[in-house]
């Protein structure tokens, strides 16, 4: 009995050790770094069943960045259902006689993210367009005396967060979302340097583009290796969209992707396009806000509906959300979730769902789930907003949920990891390849912020955790070997039992 015990304490103080591994690593190399100490840095691990396997400021609430889609697309999945499909329905008011429709041609929007999107698990539109050019015709519809109406009710006109910065808002990764999008709320213009420096360079609108839309130039060519050094500014008060810069006169010519505020007229008149081409015309193209100022626009539920076309499944979205961090799928699930739980909460449809709503109703689902929204603070679906607060150890609360979910396998598949596609490839590019394959995790970034959170599926069971490092103040390649070395630190503790 003696000599047992003996062996056991023996053997305590070397477990000890190899479970403050990632401990020892956060206080001897990253707590000591003269980049670090003037950071805001929190950290939390766990293991499957919540014990800290190390910390460093884990209550804290910091910036999340990208690292906020993983409690958006959790939410999706919890939600709505990995199988969930967005919905687009086309219909009409007024009355149809000898082929002629008497009124408005409404595209009614399900908030369907992948609508005319570019990316590869999109339907392509022709065929979208295609049905539903059919079922125009299929109604006895040759010729619309009236306009072809892009209806976006579903959700508030918000287009994007409020706490979004200005200078966000023209770029293609701050393209909002809205009850009616259409390439994912994209404009694209092809761009060429002038023929000598100081000379106008050329930028041409590449359909489709909204209607509404003026685009001011003012960009010039710049000198040799400038590159290009173009900005773009636009709002959705007001239909102008501004390009000011430079740009380099050997760089090549390319095309640009920007924001488009006015998804739902955009989606409008392509389809108008599309039926005039088959022989159908119309007397134009609007959205459903702006003929609202004109007369009163019939409810939803009064319209004649002929067709209705539906999204990939909401398993295949959030797939490309946290593999290539798409902020516009983001934010499109962010509202849906919150229009869902509304409308589970009240028992009636939910039209016009707000950000500030899906919050609030997000917070208390989450409640009514078990998980303490102590250090939670989201502002929007993606985490480009800098409102957005969420501490290590609520992260790890989350994950909890997830793990205990039956979508859990799924939902952590969809997460990147080293060396494989999406946003981790180069991460820890000269770490064991059996380490690498264990993390699951989604990074993030803004100025001055870099942050990764997820799981170690390792051989000592799930581990949880995520890093957040806020307010450095060097280039964040000067701090991103220190966060990639605690995620190799967290992965070599998981894989020793």
């Amino acid at each position: 009995m003696k000599k047992t015990l003996l062996i056991a304490l023996t053997l305590i103080p070397l477990m000890s050790l190899a479970q403050n591994r990632v401990q020892n690593y956060i206080d001897q190399r990253m707590k000591t770094d003269s980049l670090l100490i003037n950071a805001v840095v929190g950290i939390l691990a766990v293991d499957s069943q919540g014990r800290e396997i190390a910390a460093w400021n884990p209550d804290m609430p910091l910036l999340t960045a990208s690292t906020m889609k993983t409690i958006t697309t959790g939410l999706g999945y919890e939600v709505l259902g990995p199988g969930y499909r967005f919905s687009t329905r086309v219909a009409y008011d007024g009355r149809i006689e000898n082929g002629v429709l008497h009124g408005n041609l409404y595209i009614v929007g399900g908030a369907d993210p992948t609508l005319g999107s570019r990316d590869t698990i999109a339907f392509p539109i022709d065929s979208i367009f295609g049905i539903w050019a059919d079922a125009v015709k299929k109604a006895g519809i040759r010729r619309i005396n009236g306009r072809i109406v892009g209806d976006d009710r579903i959700y508030d006109e918000e287009n994007i967060p409020s706490s979004w910065s200005y200078g966000n808002i023209g770029y293609d990764y701050g393209s909002g979302t809205s009850g009616l999008s259409f390439c994912e709320n994209l404009s694209y213009f092809d761009i060429e340097a002038g023929e000598a420096v100081g000379d106008p360079v050329r930028i041409t609108p590449v359909g489709p583009y909204s209607p509404y839309m003026t685009f001011i130039n003012e960009v010039t060519t710049g000198e040799k290796g400038d590159g290009d050094n173009t900005e773009y500014y636009a709002s959705s008060l007001t239909p102008i969209g501004k390009f000011v810069g430079s740009f380099g006169i050997d760089a090549k010519p390319r095309t640009l992707a920007q924001s488009n505020k006015y998804g739902p007229a955009t989606c409008a008149a392509s389809f108008s396009d599309f039926l005039r081409e088959r022989g159908i015309g119309c007397k134009g193209v609007s959205d459903v806000r702006s003929i609202a100022y004109d007369y009163a626009v019939p409810p939803q539920a009064s319209l004649h509906y002929i067709a209705e076309t539906f999204s990939p499944e909401l398993r295949k979205i959030v797939k490309v959300t946290n593999t290539i961090s798409n902020n516009f799928f983001a934010e499109t699930i962010f509202k849906m979730v919150g229009k869902a739980l509304v409308e589970r909460k009240t028992g009636e449809p939910c039209l016009g769902i707000s950000y500030s709503r899906a919050s609030r109703v997000i917070e208390d689902y989450l409640h009514e789930r078990g998980v303490s929204t102590y250090g939670y603070t989201q502002e929007d679906g993606s985490g480009l907003s800098r409102q957005n607060y969420v501490s290590p150890r609520f992260f790890t609360r989350f994950y909890a949920m997830m793990a205990a979910s039956p979508n859990f396998r799924e939902y952590i598949e969809t997460f990147p990891g080293p060396g494989r596609p999406g946003t981790l490839r180069t991460v820890l590019a000269k770490a064991d390849p059996d380490l690498k394959k264990t993390i699951f995790a989604k990074s993030g970034s803004l100025s001055s912020v870099r942050c990764y959170a997820g799981y170690v599926d390792s051989k000592r069971g799930l581990i949880r955790f995520a890093i957040l490092v806020n307010n450095y103040a060097c280039p964040t390649s000067q701090v991103q070997p220190k966060i990639e070395g605690f995620m190799e630190e967290l992965a070599k503790y998981g894989a020793k039992l």
